[in-house]
């Protein structure tokens, strides 16, 4: 209806849809720049729909691409309408932060290699057409795109001055949704890119060593399975274990100065560090384990669940109701992964009072009841049947 009334104005605005799902948002992607009227256009805005791009977004960012032929995409930052609705989104905006301020802004500003975040963001066509078009052979349409662009010698923008508003999952299962196709896709992107960017002859060593190894490697894979590994399964171990011993510098110094820096990009959030720590090492368990289903092409590879967003839905009175109603029932929250996990690290905590001397059980208990918490589903909005 939106579209009707400003094409009765005299717009050139067309609404499409498609009858199907294949290949998801790639095949969305692919399916709309098949269109006659695309052939007319050197630009295409993309979107998710929960975004909500200011009337100047435009202004901002076609210039760049305008004047500078080499570039192929103005990736805009986000900014959260919803980041103050529960402890499970402001945790999200801690880590969107850091991935902004670190990753993104400090690779477009030293030319490096940076992945497209799929949404809020500007292509050249030419660019698109060029690296082989969208592909669906995986979860991250997105990231396999900038690669491939990147390997072609097209140069990305990362533009923090432009933010658009959008909507991070408030429930724990959208979010867990949301987390695994967000770590299985890279991971198994990399299985099925490493060899082809190793034998590029067009791409400098240089160019090679950080997109495999630092850019997939090193924080698609090994950072996932490390956080993993080393607090939930080595750390604890220790305690029952005395002869291995972890030095100070690997168990306390090195995680805080890396936890302070991801913290800095949301000062008003500091005070929420410790929860932050709690809850990725909690979360660290679920990429883990997606990052091994995308790296051994497993049975959940290609899950693709759109990322469920409230909006206004839960604000009615209706919904409130029924949250009242149903608010106790447990049966839909129970994650027996992570109530499995608490159970361990709970016993290696009550093992480290009795028989260790390490006082790793003052972690080991606020650890395992930050695991027991998310096992019980009590993280996030909750949404009977959602």
């Amino acid at each position: 209806m939106e579209c009707q009334r400003w094409g009765s104005k005299g717009i050139n605005i067309k609404y499409e849809v498609r009858d199907n799902r294949n290949g998801y948002k790639a095949g969305a992607l692919k399916e709309g720049l098949k269109h006659s009227y695309v052939k007319q256009c050197d630009f295409v805005a993309i979107f998710d729909a929960d975004f909500q791009p200011e009337p100047d977004f435009l202004w901002h960012t076609i210039p760049f691409l305008v004047h500078n032929p080499q570039l192929s995409l103005v990736q805009a930052r986000w900014k959260y309408v919803n980041a103050d609705e529960c402890l499970l989104t402001r945790l999200q905006e801690m880590s969107l932060d850091y991935h902004f301020s670190a990753e993104q802004e400090v690779g477009s500003s030293t030319h490096a290699f940076f992945g497209f975040n799929g949404t809020a963001g500007v292509w050249r066509i030419a660019a698109i057409e060029e690296a082989g078009g969208w592909k669906d052979r995986t979860t991250v349409e997105d990231m396999d795109l900038a690669v491939r662009a990147s390997l072609k010698g097209w140069k990305f923008l990362f533009l923090g001055s432009v933010k658009v508003k959008n909507e991070l999952p408030s429930t724990l299962k959208a979010y867990r949704y949301q987390q695994h196709r967000w770590s299985c896709g890279p991971a198994n992107l990399f299985r099925k890119m490493c060899m082809e960017i190793a034998r590029n002859k067009k791409v400098s060593l240089w160019k090679k060593v950080h997109v495999i190894y630092s850019f997939f490697f090193v924080r698609k894979v090994v950072a996932h399975i490390v956080t993993f590994v080393f607090y939930i399964v080595v750390l604890p171990a220790t305690v029952l274990v005395p002869e291995v011993v972890v030095p100070k510098w690997g168990a306390v110094y090195i995680p805080a100065i890396i936890t302070i820096l991801n913290a800095v990009g949301t000062p008003r959030s500091l005070h929420l560090l410790v929860f932050w720590i709690l809850f990725e090492n909690v979360m660290s368990l679920h990429r883990a384990k997606a990052t091994f289903i995308g790296l051994l092409e497993a049975g959940r590879v290609n899950e693709w669940i759109v990322t469920e967003k409230l909006g206004d839905a839960f604000k009615l009175k209706s919904a409130t109701k029924a949250f009242k109603k149903h608010r106790m029932r447990l049966g839909d929250r129970i994650h027996l992964l992570e109530f499995a996990a608490g159970a361990y690290l709970f016993f290696c905590g009550c093992y480290d009072i009795a028989f260790g001397n390490n006082h790793y059980f003052l972690y080991l208990f606020i650890q395992a009841f930050a695991f027991l918490i998310v096992g019980f589903g009590y993280v996030g909005t909750f949404v009977p049947n959602s």
